[in-house]
């Protein structure tokens, strides 16, 4: 798989930077320069998580070993919110004038945002005087934080989308057990037998305000549509309404549920499939009370994007601590804690080596469902579209739409124009005049 992500951020946000005001172009933060003060202890490093993945206890623990490794250092572990978009909010606020964290975890959406508006600090220049080896990260995820030739981020709970699939039902239905649909069409005969033969939806899906919005990405991509053409919004082309109308289709038929709770929905056999993040995979084995297999997403591909999110340090506090806080990430994320990471929540290894530790190789052999997200990451994922994760309140706004044709059973075209209209506004306020 060829990502160009650093190349494109370059390539369109380099004349961004010629302009003095930055907030509204990447989302609305406040800059960093109002919360410089720096009131930190140096030596307690304060780490803002939502615990991806439920992982909060798995973070304690690596914690712990790190602060006896390094007795002179402590952590503390912060609930900063129950997800990405919670702790981009928190420390938005902070940035206003309150106490800066050391270490934030920053998604896929939220911290191009913080670069941009120099919120975050560039990480390279600590990497190099803290002896740390930036290229023993996988390049591709690595890459993803590089803007204007800088990196702003280090990967941590990198995931793809998957789909998942109960392989009793699959097997009462008269379906192969081995495999997922090929394409969405053969997706609407699979949910056809399973809806006539065991009464139940072939997949449920979050709702627009859990990130429906990313899962739909890739479906509006097999059909040939898209969110965006870098800068330009594409809701209204004939092949991105296809795309909505086959999911409302879906949903109307009761092939694809809209669920608050999709996994519990699955885990417990309520539905044969489950569209959701690699980062489920690590509690579904623990609480399914049913035997799965992980597939990729229907094509024709690439129809899955990469997500997740990395650790960022913030721009207005000390040297000394930015030094501790890229020490404490390198530690979280070395090989041996990317493995315990990965295995334990699902998400993907973000260290090169990491597959080719023997325990790894191992795991995986004994654990294919977590092999399908590594593969597909290299032959079925592309980059997000603009208007999802670099137009401010893109992911918001695609996903209250998506749940207007859904839950809402709106019409499509005129939901889809409506979308059209609000992302181009957003475009022609926020960056248009920032890119000339």
């Amino acid at each position: 798989m060829s990502r160009k992500t650093s190349t494109r951020i370059v390539a369109v946000c380099a004349a961004l930077l010629t302009t003095v005001s930055l907030t509204a172009c990447a989302g609305g933060s406040t800059t960093a320069g109002s919360g410089s003060k720096d009131g930190g202890d140096a030596n307690t490093i304060t780490f803002w998580s939502n615990h991806p993945g439920s992982s909060r206890d798995l973070e304690q623990e690596l914690i712990d070993e790190f602060e006896k490794e390094n007795p002179d250092l402590k952590v503390e572990l912060v609930t900063a919110g129950s997800n990405y978009e919670e702790v981009a909010q928190r420390f938005n606020a902070a940035l206003a004038g309150g106490d800066l964290p050391d270490v934030l975890v920053a998604s896929d959406v939220t911290w191009f945002n913080f670069a941009l508006n120099e919120a975050t600090t560039p990480l390279d220049e600590l990497w190099e005087m803290n002896d740390i080896d930036s290229e023993s990260y996988v390049d591709t995820l690595r890459e993803d934080y590089k803007y204007k030739d800088k990196h702003y981020g280090v990967p941590y709970s990198r995931s793809t989308n998957l789909m998942y699939w109960n392989t009793d039902d699959l097997k009462a239905a008269g379906l192969p057990t081995d495999r997922g649909p090929k394409d969405w069409e053969e997706f609407d005969e699979w949910a056809t037998k399973i809806k006539d033969k065991l009464d139940k939806p072939a997949v449920t899906v979050p709702d627009g305000s859990n990130y429906l919005d990313w899962y739909f990405q890739g479906m509006i991509w097999a059909f040939g549509g898209s969110y965006s053409d870098e800068w330009e919004p594409n809701f209204t082309s004939k092949e991105s309404i296809e795309a909505g109308k086959f999911l409302q289709d879906q949903v109307k038929e009761g092939h694809i549920e809209i669920s608050t709770d999709p996994t519990v929905a699955f885990g417990s056999g309520k539905a044969s499939g489950l569209l959701e993040s690699t980062g489920s995979l690590g509690g579904l084995k623990e609480t399914a009370t049913i035997p799965f297999i992980t597939t990729y997403l229907p094509g024709p591909g690439p129809s899955a994007a990469t997500g997740g999110a990395g650790l960022a340090v913030p721009a207005g506090i000390s040297d000394e601590r930015k030094a501790n806080a890229v020490k404490f990430i390198d530690f979280l994320t070395n090989t041996e804690n990317t493995i315990k990471f990965s295995q334990k929540t699902g998400y993907m290894p973000v260290r090169k080596d990491a597959l080719d530790d023997p325990e790894e190789k191992k795991f995986l052999k004994e654990n294919p469902n977590a092999q399908t997200a590594i593969e597909q990451l290299n032959e079925n994922t592309k980059p997000q579209d603009y208007a999802r994760v670099f137009v401010p309140g893109g992911g918001q706004r695609i996903g209250g739409v998506l749940d207007r044709i859904t839950v809402g059973n709106e019409d499509v075209e005129s939901a889809f124009g409506d979308l059209q209209k609000e992302t181009q506004s957003v475009i022609d306020r926020d960056i248009t005049p920032k890119l000339k």
